[in-house]
């Protein structure tokens, strides 16, 4: 998926940009195709890793407010389930 990603960011006018402050490590991906921008909402998981949530075509100036919200609650709900994930490996191996 990651190669993918590369893959659009050389083949299309894609960049990274930070979402308002308060957002956490939040960004969007903004992609521009055919006259038509599309956004991605994501955020790096230590460093390593692009973690993508929902995408959207944006057709206003302004960022739907639901989207971004969207975008938080998945990021939210990732980084439980993987620490959630982390705890309960770490609990069986110290059976």
């Amino acid at each position: 998926m990651f190669y993918s990603l590369l893959k659009l960011q050389k083949e299309f006018l894609t960049n990274f940009s930070n979402i308002w402050k308060g957002t956490d490590g939040l960004y969007e991906i903004r992609i521009e195709f055919h006259g038509n921008i599309f956004r991605i909402f994501c955020c790096f998981d230590e460093g390593k890793i692009v973690v993508l949530f929902n995408g959207f075509q944006k057709k206003s100036q302004k960022t739907p407010t639901v989207e971004i919200e969207k975008a938080l609650k998945l990021k939210y709900e990732y980084f439980v389930k993987k620490f959630k994930n982390i705890r309960d490996e770490n609990k069986k191996s110290n059976k």
